[in-house]
């Protein structure tokens, strides 16, 4: 036997579905740390039946599977496939080849298959127990094992032996026998409590066995006596019913006789009713056109006075208003006045005009006669100041001259230069400010998307609101409803009997709204009732149980039954205000069959009183009958019952409610939240927009600034320009008028000037002034008298229209009353003749008034007599009536006992009525009074016998039965014990012999095994209580040649590996097992102490199968097979092998 290959998929670092095929002898896994070569361990240990997380280095057993690395997503399950060649038959299957597969999920699920068969966990541990494998995995040795072998506890290293034994599987077998033991003492004891409970119980109810064996033969006297009284009741009231029937049938002959008289004389009472009532309509219609013509005759009348006065009331008016066409001339004339006035402006506006222009002339005159006598003047100074002075100062204005035009040149260069600064910061301005502009025409859609959004927020925040306040409203209801409905529960009147199968009254029948507490009323004590389908059981059940009256209503397949009888007008059923369960119908209805709900007292008495068999109850809950009455409050189950379903109703109705709301609510959360959320983004675009239009606005702004800066230096520059162009001509009109003065200096003598022109001047412009002044005067007062006219024409023109429209009103007016009193002499002419015709028709009427009245009066007296007729039939009628009804009452009530009767006998005597009659029927001899003394008899003899459980017997049979089943199964149970008590001895012998030869047979392997890989040492194993070989430890004793250390905890890390290698070893050699699988025990080692290892190795090799993961080239010179484990940056192991040829030594 030995492993044959290994499937790996998805676990751990192996993501893809990877195979390694082994072979015999030894199978070297070689590559570098992290790539995975000891997960080909932990696979190995997990699909053998691993379920420590810790042993697979990992937190959990879900971290087995794959969890993805770089590009690889992580998977949803590991699975791992053990391939075993069993052609030797080590493995008690009858397969040659073995797969072992375990499957495991992310949800924790795990899964195992043998040979692809689903197997448990138990099944593989068993499978691999007879090859020495077991829970301790010593097989398997993986990296930190060797350390934990030594500082294991003694305990812990018996188990090794005891796996290489093959012990647990009988370990387990005692295992489960002990566990079955210990359930079993449990059962024991139970089983031992009941046969002593049901030995105590069969005395006493064999006694009560007897009693009721004894009181059946009472009981059976019981019925026969009432069954026979019961007939002869059911006989006796069947002659009397027809008896009553009987003398029904002449009372009804008597009344259908006048019936037809009362008939007959109802009809004639009806023909003089219809002519009485046609005669009255004639008389109404006389009477009424009477008053009509009476009243015709006095508006006749009085329209004729009325048209006579108005006739005569209708004197001609003049008209007394100014004459419109003089109004009309008077307009045309101003106007003309007004034409006049307005040339005569316009011809002072012209002369004023040319005597300025002469003003003007004679002011220039005088300045240049001004002028010319102060140049005479200055000449005269300057020549008598000197020419040198003058010459100086022509020197000096030429100069400024000179100054002043090249200031003024430099100038107009800066000025054009301003100017385009100033027309560039203009252009630019204009640009941004029609940007500015779009910007201001897109922010009002901007402004109302946030308003909107806004108001959505709010009507939607609004709206969850509203819908929150229901929601809280409901949730009050509900919690409301839920404990109006307990307490109503809790109030409810409590039942002491609980008999499976009957409910509450008020289940069966529910009454309409408002009808509660009459219902109540009614039913009284039976409100508190229970319903079912076997009173006979329910009886039993109850037998002789000390509890209240308790009433019981029954089903039954029979219809409902009511009672024939005429209610008054206002009265009804109370049946026919409730709803009934229909198999409760008829005991439901004999029950309320009486009852007549009405709307006062008053109508209760009148019922009682009409049919004495009835009872009356009103809404209110006053209950009457004849001769009494049930008055007060108080609830009981029919209305707690009808105030439970209104609450429940109510409840239903409010959840419902709430769930719909809870809908509502989720959807108005959403809708809220995107409200404020398109409310929150239109808030952010407006506010972008706002940020936007703000830095253009200040870039405007700056722009601006910079162009009225730009143009105000502009002005600055041009003021300045023309400063200087004026200086420049100041200068150069110096410089002329100093070259004027040089020159009137030489050509001039110094005669004084005359001031003749000038005084000419002066006075031709004084005269022309005072002109002036005439002609504004004159122009003045022109335009005041042509405003003062103005308009007047216009007034005058629309008095005159005005004045027209009043004398054409006032002649129609004078017509329309010429026309009204022709028509009043010609109403009065006419409402003469019908005066006239009205009196005539007057009279007439009087006499059919007084001719249908008369006629009116006569039939009334027929009517009057006719109907004094039909009283006395009536009074007749009504008598033999009530005769005939208190004959049907006492029917109804005749047959109202015989259906109690046949009830009673069908429901508590169990017997159809058909068979009362024909087998108990009373015979001549019958003797009631001896039945009834018999009946008596047997009743005290069956009250003597106390209570009796009509069970007792059934319960006794069924009692010794179970005692005698028990008692059998106690004795079953006693001998399992002892029987398991035999199996755990038989198995711990076979425990005691398997660990005893093992224990001999590595005890004697490890000191030479030892002596191998410490030689000249020594090492020994030793029993920690060798007297008890069942529970016993082991301790491995070593000393290291040259050292004198017995105690494990003095060596070294290589001393340690290769002590506990030691102990393995031995084990294997003593115990062989089919393969070995060593991960790194050689990594701790020298070169010497490693050879000598692979000695064993080599050794071992002759008779199991070794996996070694290693680092060390020695061991992969020895292997048959070697495996490469390597792992790229994507985190996922590949394998590729190697056979090859071991090194010979």
């Amino acid at each position: 036997m030995h492993l044959k290959s290994l499937t790996l998929k998805g676990f751990k670092s192996f993501a893809s579905a990877t195979t390694l095929k082994f072979e015999p002898g030894i199978c070297a896994v070689v590559g570098p740390n992290g790539s995975g070569k000891s997960n080909v361990v932990d696979a190995l240990a997990w699909v053998m039946g691993e379920h420590s997380a810790k042993t697979l280095r990992g937190g959990k057993m879900e971290d087995v599977i794959f969890a993805g690395a770089g590009d690889r997503q992580a998977l949803g399950r590991a699975e791992v496939t053990l391939t075993i060649d069993n052609s030797d038959g080590v493995l008690p299957i009858e397969y040659s080849e073995v797969s072992i597969t375990r499957r495991m999920f992310r949800d924790g699920a795990s899964e195992y298959e043998i040979n692809g068969s689903k197997a448990r966990l138990m099944d593989v541990q068993e499978l691999l127990s007879d090859s020495g494998i077991g829970r301790e995995m010593h097989v398997i040795v993986g990296q930190g094992r060797l350390a934990q072998i030594l500082e294991s506890r003694p305990e812990e290293r018996r188990a090794f032996i005891e796996e290489a034994a093959g012990v647990l599987k009988h370990r387990r077998r005692k295992e489960k026998a002990q566990r079955k033991l210990v359930n079993m003492q449990a059962n024991l004891d139970r089983l031992e409590d009941l046969t002593d409970e049901l030995k105590r119980q069969l005395k006493p109810l064999a006694r009560q066995a007897e009693t009721a064996q004894k009181a059946a033969t009472v009981q059976a006297d019981v019925r026969d006596a009432r069954l026979r009284i019961a007939g002869a009741n059911l006989v006796e009231l069947q002659d009397n019913l027809s008896n009553v029937e009987q003398q029904a049938r002449m009372l009804k002959e008597q009344v259908e006789a006048l019936s037809d008289q009362l008939e007959e004389a109802t009809g004639e009472s009806m023909e003089l009713e219809a002519l009485v009532e046609q005669a009255t309509k004639e008389s109404d219609d006389a009477q009424q056109l009477w008053f009509q013509l009476s009243a015709l005759a006095e508006r006749v009348s009085a329209t004729v006075r009325i048209a006579a006065d108005r006739a005569k009331a209708a004197p001609e008016v003049p008209y007394s208003g100014p004459d419109p066409d003089d109004l009309e001339r008077r307009a045309e004339q101003a106007e003309r006045q007004q034409q006049e006035l307005d040339q005569a402006v316009e011809i002072a506006r012209e002369r004023l005009e040319s005597i300025r222009e002469e003003v003007e002339t004679h002011e220039d005159s005088l300045k240049r006669a001004d002028k010319e006598h102060l140049a005479r003047v200055r000449a005269i100074a300057d020549r008598r100041e000197g020419v040198v002075r003058l010459l100086a100062a022509e020197e000096t204005h030429r100069a400024q001259v000179g100054t002043s035009q090249a200031e003024a040149e430099r100038l107009t260069e800066e000025l054009e230069l301003t100017l385009e600064r100033a027309q560039k910061a203009t252009s630019e301005q204009t640009g941004l400010a029609e940007e500015m502009a779009e910007l201001r025409k897109a922010r009002q859609p901007l402004e109302e998307a946030h308003t909107r959004a806004a108001a959505e927020a709010g009507a939607a925040e609004s709206r969850l609101e509203q819908l929150r306040t229901q929601q809280r409203d409901l949730e009050r209801a509900v919690s409301k409803w839920e404990s109006r409905i307990e307490t109503l529960q809790q109030t409810a009147p409590k039942h002491e009997v609980n008999l499976e199968g009957w409910a509450p009254i008020t289940e069966i029948i529910t009454p309409h709204k408002g009808r509660e507490t009459a219902l109540s009323a009614a039913l009284g004590p039976i409100a508190e009732a229970l319903s079912g389908s076997d009173i006979g059981a329910a009886l039993q059940e109850i037998g002789s149980t000390d509890i209240t009256r308790t009433v019981l209503i029954e089903v039954s397949d029979k219809t409902e039954w009511r009672m024939d009888t005429t209610l008054p007008k206002g009265a009804t059923w109370l049946l026919d205000e409730v709803d009934v369960d229909k198999r409760f119908a008829r005991p439901l209805t004999r029950l309320l069959a009486d009852v007549v709900l009405v709307t006062d007292a008053a109508l209760a008495q009148t019922v009682v009183e009409q049919d004495p068999r009835l009872r009356a109850v009103t809404l209110d809950g006053t209950l009457r009958g004849e001769g009494w009455v049930a008055v007060g409050s108080g609830t009981n189950a029919v209305e707690t019952a009808a105030h439970i379903a209104e609450a429940k109703a109510e409840l239903k109705q409010a959840k419902a409610e709430l769930a719909d709301i809870a809908g509502t609510f989720e959807g108005a959360v959403q809708a809220a939240e995107e409200a404020r959320v398109a409310a929150a983004g239109a808030k952010s675009a407006l506010r972008e927009h706002d940020t936007n239009l703000g830095a253009l606005e200040r870039d405007v702004l700056r722009l601006e600034k910079q162009a009225g800066a730009s143009k105000n230096e502009h002005e600055r520059m041009a003021a300045r320009v023309q400063q200087a162009e004026l200086r420049a001509i100041e200068a150069q009109q110096k410089l002329d008028e100093t070259l004027d003065r040089l020159a009137r200096v030489e050509d001039q003598d110094e005669e004084e000037p005359s001031t003749e022109e000038r005084d000419a001047a002066q006075a031709a412009l004084a005269q022309v002034k005072a002109m002036d002044m005439e002609a504004r005067l004159s122009l003045r007062t022109a335009e005041e008298r042509a405003g003062q006219s103005r308009g007047r024409a216009d007034q005058l023109r629309r008095q005159a229209q005005h004045e027209r429209q009043a004398k054409a009103r006032h002649e129609a007016a004078m017509a329309s009353r010429r026309a009204a009193a022709e028509l009043a002499r010609a109403v009065e002419r006419n409402a003469s003749l019908i005066k006239d015709r009205v009196s005539e028709a007057l009279a007439q009427a009087e006499q059919q008034r007084v001719r249908t009245a008369e006629n009116k009066n006569l039939l009334n007296s027929k009517l009057h007599t006719v109907k004094e007729q039909t009283r006395q039939l009536q009074q007749q009628l009504n008598k033999f009536s009530d005769s005939k009804h208190a004959s049907d009452i006492a029917r109804s009530q005749a047959q109202v006992r015989i259906e109690e009767a046949q009830a009673q006998a069908e429901e508590q005597l169990g017997v159809p009525v058909e068979v009362l009659l024909s087998d108990y029927a009373p015979a001549e001899d019958f003797d009631k009074g001896a039945e009834l003394a018999r009946l008596k008899k047997a009743e005290k003899a069956l009250a003597s016998l106390g209570k009796v459980n009509p069970l007792a017997l059934e319960e006794f049979k069924a009692l010794e039965e179970r005692y005698e089943y028990l008692a059998g199964q106690l004795n079953d149970v006693q001998q399992a014990r002892k029987d398991l008590s035999e199996v755990i001895e038989d198995v711990d012998k076979q425990i005691l012999q398997l660990f005893t030869d093992a224990w001999h047979d590595v005890e004697r392997e490890f000191p030479a095994v030892f002596a191998t890989l410490f030689p000249g040492g020594e090492g020994r194993l030793v029993l920690t209580d060798p007297d008890d070989m069942l529970t016993t430890g082991i301790e491995v004793e070593a000393r290291p040649p040259g050292k004198r250390v017995k105690r494990l905890t003095l060596l070294s890390g290589g001393e340690k590996s290769l002590t506990a290698l030691a102990m393995l070893v031995a084990i294997f050699q003593a115990r062989p097992s089919p393969f070995y699988v060593m991960d790194e025990v050689e990594a701790a080692l020298d070169d010497t102490n490693l050879r000598r290892l692979i000695a064993l190795f080599e050794k071992l090799r002759e008779s199991s199968q070794l996996i070694v993961i290693t680092h060390q080239k020695p061991t992969m010179d020895v292997a048959n097979v070697l495996y490469g484990v390597t792992m790229r940056g994507d985190g996922v192991t590949r394998v590729i092998s190697q056979r090859m040829s071991p090194a010979t030594t």
